[in-house]
């Protein structure tokens, strides 16, 4: 496909799937303007749900989780519940890549928001050779074992405390495009065995995780459901930094999710180098969806370097330390054919799925 860029929003045929309507913009943005006006209608009733939230968590300790990264969204999550009185237990996973800047951020706003944390330490060898595994699968979704992992301890926590509500940072003003082909299969626990079991050396034996059935009974048994907060109240990114800025003197990272290392890395050299991915298109575009910024904002921002030479060098050193690879291995990964989501078992292509929806 040739190379082109929307008309209104950002988005370009780094995305296979886009489709182009001139000046009306293209399917993201379009889609986009449709989901957004849909969630602010059904996320009008604030008071009803932190009635509902309140009534449920009646006579325990907490009334609701939330995931805590250290990151704008996260941090944000935590402001807004305590300012609606709600009782929360704050979740942290540690998967080895945490930036010193994000462990300092959840302990400066947890501790003057008085919310207890349970912090959960993965197991750094095995989690290590995980995500060596996504990289020689050559798919473009490396932070698959890292998500559903969050996601699976969230649930597990909810549980555990008896608790209906897993109160979460994802927002329909900044996150309302995501081309399926950059990203999928982050719920998918056959998905992610089947990687491992092609490229791993050791067998997942601790990653917290959930399959299909799982899911099911957290969501119809045990009533769990995952509440998008910011959804309810206002949301402009730039005047959320200021706040975090100085009332808890969080620092921004400068870009999203780079709260982790790998998370900065893969998106900063990964996703361009070898997929032509640039994800900052995605977020600046559904910023101008929700009016936050505008077109000539993003394409300015999108000028601008994902690095410097001497950041790449750093932090390529880093990455082969950390991981431990040597530069010819990860030259290799980085040539290796590229593959997607369907090119793998997956639960997506299973009997049980496409019959029954499970």
């Amino acid at each position: 496909m040739k190379y082109k860029v929307c008309e209104v929003c950002v988005m370009d045929t780094s995305d296979p799937d886009i489709k182009f309507y001139g000046k009306r913009g293209c399917s993201n943005c379009s889609n986009a303007k449709k989901t957004y006006l849909r969630v602010k209608q059904e996320s009008r009733d604030l008071k009803g749900l932190v009635q509902k939230i309140r009534r449920d968590g009646a006579n325990k300790k907490y009334d609701c989780i939330i995931g805590v990264s250290g990151g704008v969204d996260s941090s944000y999550v935590a402001y807004v519940v305590k300012k609606l009185h709600l009782r929360p237990l704050a979740v942290h996973l540690d998967n080895g890549w945490d930036s010193k800047q994000a462990v300092l951020n959840v302990k400066k706003v947890l501790d003057r928001l008085g919310i207890d944390l349970y912090n959960y330490v993965i197991d750094w060898e095995e989690f290590r050779d995980i995500q060596m595994s996504f990289l020689k699968a050559s798919t473009p979704d490396s932070e698959i074992p890292t998500d559903h992992a969050i996601v699976a301890i969230l649930y597990k926590m909810a549980l555990k405390h008896h608790v209906k509500y897993i109160i979460d940072g994802w927002n329909i003003e900044t996150e309302c495009i995501l081309p399926q082909k950059w990203s999928y299969g982050h719920a998918d626990w056959k998905y992610i065995k089947s990687i491992q079991k092609q490229f791993g050396t050791k067998k997942i034996k601790t990653l917290p995780h959930y399959n299909r059935f799982q899911k099911m009974f957290y969501e119809r048994a045990a009533h769990i459901e995952r509440v998008h907060i910011l959804n309810y109240v206002p949301y402009n990114k730039a005047r959320v930094k200021e706040k975090l800025k100085t009332e808890f003197g969080w620092t921004d990272y400068g870009a999203k999710h780079d709260e982790s290392f790998y998370t900065k890395f893969y998106q900063n050299y990964i996703l361009p180098d070898k997929f032509g991915v640039d994800k900052r298109k995605m977020h600046l575009s559904s910023m101008i969806v929700s009016g936050q910024i505008s077109r000539e904002e993003a394409l300015a921002e999108l000028a601008k370097p994902l690095h410097t030479q001497e950041e790449a060098v750093a932090d390529h050193r880093y990455f082969y330390e950390k991981m431990g690879v040597s530069e010819n291995e990860y030259k290799k990964i980085m040539k290796a054919e590229k593959r997607s989501y369907w090119d793998y078992p997956n639960y997506e292509n299973d009997f049980i799925h496409k019959v029954f929806g499970l």
